[in-house]
């Protein structure tokens, strides 16, 4: 393209670019902004704990804050699936980087309260920590502590102690609500100190229940949801409530249940979990039917939970035994695109995409349909490591966060496109039109959009969607089109920055309006243009020579305009952040986690992997930065930005040690008929609050209702005739994968374990068998006999559809004998008390946990030593330690986990315990799961630590472990400062 008599090329340098308002609100209130008409304008600033006071409210459009307009792109995490509190914050940092402004929480019961009465949280458990680390990171928190959360965790939440007492869950039954005050109570004392309202934190939303639908046309659904409602209104929570539907059913719409005459302090909400292999639904603008974002004409559409992944269940039926692999594969960046951008489409602006990170769930915690890990194929992996899922989190979470056009969109004139469902919304302030093009179908579509007046050039991959833009606003200029999807619009010192983003490849256009022609500078050759008639067209390739600038000015606006064109692994190396100086974009690194301006020096920090250049565009008059502490030189380029001199280094090599130098002794003494279970509790209950019948002429085994909540219990039953006893029936009820092992004086009677789920099974939270087995013939005579059990119970059941189903025993529930009756008298002993620092999800009640085996610094010399692979056949418990040394370098991040390995045939489980704490289940002949990520925090990635595993064997075959070993699962030169956490051993 030929250039005009005032347009110049340069190429500067030798690379291409050089690279609340006050409001109102107190206690027991909300803080509700009366929107009648609340127009497009600049979004709220990023939230903080600034002191002071701020309305949060909503409309239809969106939320509002300070009366403006806020998209709230969330996304969930758990602090209890990740025990390291330092690495908290890397995952926050992550996320505010990658484009989220928000993170959901639940807060689990069961992790906070060991017995009745009893609440802990501190350490790994220390919520006002997690709240203090969020505010500082600039994110929103949306609150959801239950009582009751499901979240794939053992009894959906619910403390283990809470099977064990009377009243039924979930409802208005007083001794249940009894419960959940205490529980609420201790919750929300600590919310109440970092609500947004108050400037003290940037907790914005709280949600009551999760996804209730089991008496929502009952008296006692409506008095249990409006006795949350006031509960926690009382306890000075005055931020939006809301519940999350279970889909569009319309439960739980505001006027639904008493909420004390308050009008304006409720959300509804919906969650969805589209399947990857079906078309993107309607559900608002679009769509029909009673649910969804459309079903509150007041209210903004809101879905807490929108599918970011799936979990997987024990053999892996789901993912065909390819693990959470699977589910990133299937529901990846473009499954992001399609659906996410339909939702935005019907006006979901409320958008907590479950999961971000899913995490681990460690020790007991996991409910019995899922494995260790919680990986979920979420956007950041379990450890920690980014994934392609996140370049359009990112690439459209800034958008919403920058553009303010988004926030408020009505359905416009149906548009068709040949062979692309077309979605045409525009904004009613600003008259920007937005397009969004989904690509159903299983082959790439090139077609023709009519807009602006013109007929626009579009290309959609199979099963994949895009967006483009028509009159949109960019500071005092607009854009009559765009082919390219805007990702961000921000104003860095004397300049306005935007930047557009694509898939490698693409041609991008851009047409500028212009009333006079203006002064352009390209900063790279890639790019041209062309000015004619008031109009200034650019057309870039995407990807060819990295980030592509072109700089406008001179054309009657009164900053210049430089426009940044990035292809995806380009965009994921821009990074805005927003200072009390002002706004910068930095180029370059693999993460910028903190910016801030001090004089004339902005210092950074962030992480490298590879060698790699920065570049930064931010206020005037900076002419220093640092990056992670250290002076990097910079020099001034013709786009006003500074750019490195050299590039930051990467991440230097990180060697790990191969394991070695174990040790073993077996365990279970308790089989044997001389052991003293005198201090052991008797199993004479004859009543139980379980869900499970007590078998009539026996006593209670449940282990719940003797106070054992985790992990594995003992039975040992005691008789002195067994004269004609031909066989034993043991009547048991676990979780998924449950299994029972059986000792008679002493000698194995053999092992019986619950199926492995199929499609058809996989859901089911409670397994329950009968495992006979028959009585050697010396064994069936008089004198004394002892029937030793050991019940590897798994976890308990959740209660999704509000039936007490977590009330469904765990251990044995009866046990009978054929041509005998002998009289039994039954001792039971589970998990020690709570373990102080580790909580109580972390021990269950193997001997070695009760004797410490576990735990670093216990003495281990007059153990055997042994070496890997271990091939041994024996019915029963046998331990493992070693310990082993990191040496990884100073300011590098390094996620390590313990990958098993072995011959898929052997039947064995084993424990991975690391300087004490419970890291996970393995199971050899099921999987899928076969690395178990090791958090730095617990790891100490410079000195010493302790592994042991406790491994569980049958009889039927032979028994490892095989292949033990570390595995480097990602490294960052940067990361965040890790606190190592108290490991008390013995």
């Amino acid at each position: 393209m030929a250039l005009s008599r005032r347009s110049f090329s340069a190429l500067a340098g030798t690379a291409a670019l050089g690279l609340a308002l006050g409001g109102s609100g107190g206690p027991g209130a909300p803080s509700a902004f009366a929107a009648r008409s609340v127009p497009t304008g600049p979004p709220p600033p990023p939230p903080s704990a600034d002191g002071r006071r701020h309305s949060v409210g909503f409309d239809h459009y969106s939320l509002l804050i300070d009366g403006r307009r806020l998209v709230l792109w969330s996304g969930e995490m758990h602090p209890f699936r990740l025990p390291s509190p330092s690495l908290w914050r890397d995952v926050l940092q992550k996320m505010r980087a990658y484009g989220y402004n928000a993170v959901s929480v639940y807060v689990a019961w069961n992790y906070h309260s060991p017995a009745p009465g009893r609440y802990d949280f501190t350490g790994v458990r220390d919520l006002d920590l997690f709240l203090r680390m969020a505010a500082e990171t600039g994110l929103y928190v949306i609150l959801r502590p239950g009582p009751y959360i499901n979240a794939e965790v053992d009894g959906g939440g619910f403390p283990g102690w809470l099977t064990a007492t009377e009243g039924a869950a979930r409802t208005a039954d007083p001794t249940y609500l009894k419960h959940v005050d205490e529980w609420l109570s201790h919750v929300n004392a600590i919310v109440v100190r970092h609500l947004f309202t108050r400037g003290t934190g940037t907790v914005l939303l709280y949600q009551i229940e999760n996804e209730y639908d089991a008496h929502v046309d009952e008296p006692t659904g409506r008095a249990y949801m409006a006795h949350l409602y006031k509960k926690v209104r009382t306890d000075g929570i005055d931020v939006p409530l809301f519940h999350n539907d279970k889909g569009r059913n319309g439960h739980w719409t505001p006027g639904s249940f008493d909420t004390g005459g308050e009008k304006r302090g409720w959300l509804y909400g919906f969650d969805g979990y589209p399947s990857p292999y079906r078309t993107p639904p309607d559900w608002g603008h679009f769509g029909g039917g009673t649910g969804g974002a459309s079903v509150g004409p007041r209210t903004p559409g809101f879905m807490p939970e929108s599918g970011g992944g799936w979990f997987d269940p024990w053999g892996g039926a789901w993912s065909k035994g390819k693990g959470y692999a699977e589910s990133r594969r299937t529901r990846d960046a473009a499954y992001e695109r399609r659906f996410y951008l339909t939702h935005l489409a019907n006006g979901i602006t409320v958008h907590n995409v479950y999961m971000t990170f899913g995490g681990t769930s460690w020790g007991w915690l996991p409910a019995p349909v899922v494995y260790t890990s919680y990986d979920y194929g979420a956007a950041l992996d379990e450890g920690r490591q980014p994934t392609d899922k996140l370049v359009p989190m990112h690439q459209i979470g800034h958008m919403l966060q920058r553009v303010p056009d988004f926030a408020r969109l009505d359905r416009a004139a149906d548009v068709k496109v040949r062979g692309l469902t077309t979605y045409h919304l525009k904004n009613p302030d600003t008259g920007a039109h937005v397009h969004i093009l989904r690509n159903d179908g299983d082959q790439e579509v090139s077609s023709t959009l009519r807009a602006a007046g013109a007929d626009l050039p579009v290309t959609v991959p199979a099963r994949d969607a895009r967006l483009m833009v028509t009159g949109l606003s960019l500071g005092q200029r607009k854009v009559r089109y765009s082919t390219a999807q805007p990702m961000l619009f921000l104003t860095a010192g004397r300049q306005d920055v935007a930047v557009f983003c694509g898939r490698h490849g693409d041609l991008a256009r851009v047409v500028l309006e212009a009333p006079e022609e203006p002064l352009v500078t390209r900063m790279s050759q890639q790019s041209a243009y062309a000015y004619d008639r008031g109009l200034l067209r650019l057309t870039v390739p995407l990807g060819a020579g990295g980030l592509v600038g072109i700089r406008v000015e001179d054309d009657g606006n009164g900053r210049p305009l430089l426009l940044l064109f990035a292809d995806e692994a380009t965009s994921m190396r821009l990074w805005p952040y927003d200072t009390p100086s002002g706004s910068l974009l930095v180029h370059g690194p693999a993460l910028l986690r903190t910016a801030t301006v001090r004089g004339s020096t902005v210092h950074l920090t962030g992480d490298t992997v590879e060698e790699t250049g920065l570049e930064m565009w931010g206020p005037r008059g900076i002419d220093g930065v640092t990056w992670n502490g250290r002076a990097v030189p910079v020099s001034a380029t013709g786009s006003e930005s500074v750019r490195a001199d050299a590039p930051l280094p990467g991440v230097p090599e990180v060697k790990l040690p191969a394991l070695g130098g174990w040790r073993t002794r077996t365990e279970n003494p308790e089989s044997g008929p001389g052991f003293d279970d005198s201090a052991w509790k008797v199993a004479d209950l004859t009543t139980s609050y379980s869900t499970t019948p007590v078998p009539k002429g026996q006593p209670v085994l449940f282990a719940d209702d003797y106070g054992f909540h985790y992990g594995d219990v003992w039975y040992r039953g005691t008789f002195t005739d067994a004269t004609g006893v031909e066989s034993v029936s043991l009547s048991y009820s676990t979780g998924t994968q449950g299994l029972l092992m059986a000792w008679l004086d002493g000698e194995p009677l053999g092992t019986h374990r619950m199926p492995v789920p199929d499609n058809s099974t996989l859901q089911q939270g409670s397994w329950s068998d009968t495992a006979v087995f028959p009585v050697p013939g010396p064994r069936s005579g008089p004198g004394r006999h002892v029937l030793s059990v050991l019940v590897r119970r798994m976890q308990h059941d959740q209660d999704g559809s509000a039936r007490d189903t977590h009330k469904a025993a765990r251990g044995l529930t009866a046990v009978t004998f054929t041509g005998g009756a002998p009289k039994v008298r039954w001792r039971i002993q589970g998990e020690a008390a709570p373990d102080p620092v580790r909580g109580p999800l972390n021990n269950g009640g193997l001997y070695g946990e009760r004797e410490g085996w576990h735990l670093p610094g216990f003495p281990d010399r007059d153990w055997e030593p042994v070496t890997f692979p271990r091939a041994a056949r024996r019915q029963g418990v046998t331990w493992y330690r070693t310990t082993f040394r990191l040496a990884v370098e100073q300011g590098v991040d390094a996620s390590i986990g313990l990958t098993l390995d072995d011959d898929r045939y052997r039947s064995y489980r084993a424990q991975i315990f690391l300087n004490g704490w419970n890291m996970g289940q393995y199971i050899n002949d099921v999987g899928p799961q076969h690395t178990f990520v090791l958090p730095n925090g617990i790891l100490r990635t410079r000195g010493t630590n302790t592994l042991a595993l406790a491994v569980l064997s049958e009889f039927t075959t032979l028994s490892g472990p095989g292949q033990v070993r570390l595995t480097l699962l990602g490294a960052a030169a940067g990361g965040v400062p890790v606190a190592p956490l108290p490991s008390p051993g013995r």
